[in-house]
Parts: C-alpha cells; structure tokens; sequence
C-alpha cells in the first residue's frame, strides 16, 4: 500500500522523509555487510596462532563464494515472504535483527559458532536486502519522475556504508583482532535498527503489509516451513561442528552452480516456452539472456574483491605508509569510493549521448562493461609478476583493478537492471527478476571457485591465475560485442513493441 501523504511530501531535499529513513538503515546493514565480507577469507586463511581457522585458500574461498551467492540467492523466498506473510516493513525489521544476531555470533571467540553467525547473516540479508529497495520505489507513483533520482540517493547511502564498514572494521582487525571487527558489525547494524525504528513515523502506510496474502492455513504452513527449515540447519550445523558430517567446501560449491545454472535455464526455458510471447517479446528474452550470461561472468571476476584481491593485499602488497601499516581491507573501500566519483560522470554522459541521438545498446554497454573488468585483471597479472620476484607490489596495482573494476561495474550494473525491466514481458517482469538475481549467485560461486586456484605457496603461478581470468572475462566480452548488434535490433524492435502498446492503452 502506497500512502500518498508520504509520496507526496518533499521535506528531503524534494523527497519523502521516509527515504532518508530508508536510506540510513541501508547504510549501516551495507556498513556491517561489507565491514564483515572484507575480512571473510583473511579470518579463514588466518593460522590458529592469529585466531584465525587456518583453512586453505581453496576451502575458504568456495566458502566466500557460497556465502555471497546464498544472500543474493535467499534474497528470492526473502521478497516472497513479504509479499505473502509480514510486508516489507517488518521483513526488514526481522532481517536486520537476525543479521545483527548473525554478527554478534560471529564475535564470539569461538570456532564452533562461526557458520552459524554466517547463516544468519545470510538469512538476515535475504529478508532485509530486497525489502528495503522495495520500499524506495514504493514511496514514488509510477509516474513520478523524482524515482531515479531517489535511488541515486539510496545507493549513495550503500556507498557511503561499505566505506564505512571497510576502514572501521578493517583497522579493528589489525589493530584488536578479528572478533572485534565483526563486533564492530553488529553495533552498526543495531545503529541502523535503532534508527529505523525511531523514524518509522516516516515511512507509515508503505508496505506494511504483505500485497498478496496467504489465507489463514497457507501462513500457518509458512510458519511451520520456516521452523522446520531452522531446525534442521541447526542439526547440519550441530553435526558439522562435532566433526560427524564432513564437508568439502570446494565440491559442495561446485555443485551448486550447476544447480543453480540448471534452475536459472529452466525457468528461462520455461517462460520462452510456455509464456504465449510474440516475436519481438522472443526476441527481447533473447537479447536479456545474453546480458544474463553478461553478468555472470562480470561477477565471476569483480568478485574476486573479497577473496583472491583480498589475499593478494594482505601478503604481496606493500602497505606501508611511512610508519603507518594499511589494512588490507582498506584497499576494497576504492570500489565504493569510485562508485561515488563516477556516478554522476556516467549519469551526465548517459544523458548527453541521448541528447546526440547515440544510443549504444544494452547488450554493447554490459560486453563493454565485463571487457573492461577484465582488463584490471591485466594490471594484476604484472602486480602478479612483482610478486614472484620476491617484492612486494605496490598499492597503485591493487586500486587500479578496482577503478578499473569499478568502471566496468558502472557501464553493467545498473545498465542490466534497466534492461530486465526493459525487456522483460510485462506479464513476467517479476519472476524475471527473480530470474536475473541468479546471474549474480552464480557469478558469485564461480568466483569462489576460481579464487580457489590461487595457491600463496605457488606465487609462480599466479600470474596466468589473473591472466586466465582476463582471457576468460574478455573472450565472453568480445562474443558479446560481436552479438550486440543483432541484439540490438532486437531491443528496439522491443521498445517499439512497446510504445505502440502504450499509444493504443492512450
């Protein structure tokens, strides 16, 4: 339910109030989220000495890629739920107690809690992360044009909280230890929670209700779901920590791509099948599947961030600063930084390529976007070569993949968001959603995968690591180029679909 008291007030710089409370909750869960990724695979690599769990590389980041693919992947039954059961509002409610719990677990110093903590960050972020941009565009009509300008202002507040979460837990780690950092989490996820609490009053009316809810049994059986599901992730935990179920984190990983790859081509199968679409809508479906393929591989490599660039900057960088020693989590703060700078540049050239009738399509903007990742890869591949020398390599490598990175980021991401709504059957622009949100599960356990190659007692060969992911990254990039200008022709015939549509509905 939209209420129009809030869509209609201004006091936020021409914006509902209720987006700055939005915003701000958003902020500090992004600043506990990243605060805590950034050290995920530096605890788990650590030896039992630096209160570490000693883990291999292999094993810690298959565990990363699992971690970061399961929140973007619980991020589907945390939308349904409230949609069907809480509403929105008490979803991000729940969620960020829950993932504030998760931390707090995690701060424990104690090695049998760790996956626990991670599986409530994990259920959290799925309840909190979908809800909570739900209820930006939830505050604005369909026509009303302040929408983007709102979530400009929503990602800044993401923005400004991983940087946040990367300097203070970060120096936390170095400076108190790795307990303390994810303590630092929790304490800004409970800011977050507090403060949305205490300006509620903001965003009241704006669903708090679930749009479509289960009848009185179907919620009862939710209930009981939801329970049983606890439960038995308890029993698997329990059985874990007691050493009577083993676990390969490398096999386990790889098997859920392919269950997650088979899922993302059925579903996609099955609405190009069985959707009733006319041809320019199958023509549109092809052209999003290749921006699909598009951002899984993109993230494939951006999110080597928190595992093998993590690695990378704790051991074979020189951090040293005069006297003063860099935390390696610091180095990932660049991404966010970057993101604020250039932002607006992309924004003001988007617009004045419109102006100038150029309007390159979304298909040549993402195979753009996931060659010019690939190239920061290049950068790494000679960091690489310092490294096996026997030197350390200098910080400028380590932010020049990430401005590179970032870059790549701004001409894919918010560019293949636009496209899923764009392209999209209208009838199936939710569950394609749905669907798109698997590129970057997938993307994420590839890239746990791959971060698993990188070998500290092989630094010989990490150099064809970073080059194999270039190759890779733009290999996939170069094909795509070369579709875009098919699939460019089926955009537009898409968007012509579509504005005759809208002059009949006139």
């Amino acid at each position: 339910m939209n209420n129009n008291s809030n869509s209609n007030n201004t006091q936020f710089f021409g914006h509902p109030k209720g987006l700055i409370t939005v915003s701000a909750t958003e902020m500090w869960e992004r600043m506990s989220y990243y605060g805590m990724r950034a050290l995920l695979v530096l605890f788990m690599t650590a030896s039992i000495q630096e209160e570490g769990l000693g883990m291999t590389v292999a094993a810690a980041s298959a565990i990363y890629g699992l971690y970061t693919g399961a929140v973007y992947f619980f991020g589907l039954p945390g939308g349904w739920l409230a949609d069907r059961v809480f509403g929105s509002q008490k979803a991000v409610w729940y969620g960020g107690i829950i993932i504030m719990m998760g931390h707090i677990i995690l701060a424990i110093p104690s090695h049998h809690t760790f996956f626990v903590g991670l599986v409530f960050v994990v259920l959290g972020t799925g309840l909190l992360k979908p809800n909570i941009s739900a209820l930006v565009g939830a505050m604005y009509s369909p026509e009303d044009q302040r929408r983007d300008s709102a979530y400009t202002i929503y990602y800044m507040g993401i923005n400004i909280g991983s940087i946040i979460g990367y300097m203070v837990c970060g120096w936390l780690q170095v400076s108190m230890g790795y307990h303390w950092a994810f303590g630092a989490a929790a304490v800004g996820m409970g800011l977050g929670l507090i403060y949305y609490r205490l300006s509620s009053a903001n965003i009241e009316g704006i669903l708090d209700k679930p749009n479509q809810p289960l009848s009185a049994t179907a919620t009862r059986n939710v209930y009981i779901t939801i329970v049983a599901f606890l439960a038995l992730t308890v029993v698997v935990g329990g059985l874990l920590m007691t050493g009577n179920l083993s676990f390969d984190p490398t096999f386990v990983a790889q098997n859920v791509a392919v269950i997650i790859g088979l899922v993302f081509l059925g579903y996609f199968g099955y609405i190009y099948v069985t959707g009733n679409l006319d041809y320019a809508e199958k023509r549109s479906m092809w052209a999003l599947f290749l921006i699909c393929i598009a951002s899984i591989c993109f993230w494939a490599g951006f999110e080597q961030a928190g595992s093998s660039l993590n690695l990378f900057g704790r051991d074979y960088t020189d951090r040293m600063l005069g006297t003063f020693e860099i935390p390696p989590a610091w180095f990932q703060s660049a991404n966010s930084f970057f993101i604020i700078v250039l932002s607006p540049f992309f924004a003001y050239m988007w617009m004045a390529l419109g102006k100038r009738m150029i309007e390159p399509s979304y298909s040549l903007k993402c195979a753009l976007g996931l060659i010019i990742m690939g190239t920061g890869f290049i950068v790494m591949f000679f960091a690489a070569q310092v490294a096996a020398s026997g030197l350390k390599a200098a910080p400028y490598f380590l932010v020049s993949t990430y401005f590179l990175h970032t870059v790549g980021e701004l001409f894919l991401s918010p560019v293949a968001l636009s496209a899923v709504s764009k392209l999209s059957p209208k009838r199936f622009a939710g569950q394609m959603f749905g669907v798109f949100i698997l590129t970057y599960a997938m993307g994420s356990i590839v890239a746990g995968l791959f971060a698993g190659r990188f070998d500290p007692e092989a630094i010989d060969q990490m150099p064809s690591l970073f080059l194999q992911i270039f190759l890779f990254s733009s290999a996939v990039g170069l094909v795509l180029f070369a579709l875009s200008f098919a699939s460019g022709k089926w955009e537009k015939l898409a968007e012509s679909q579509q504005a005759t549509q809208g002059e009949n509905a006139s």
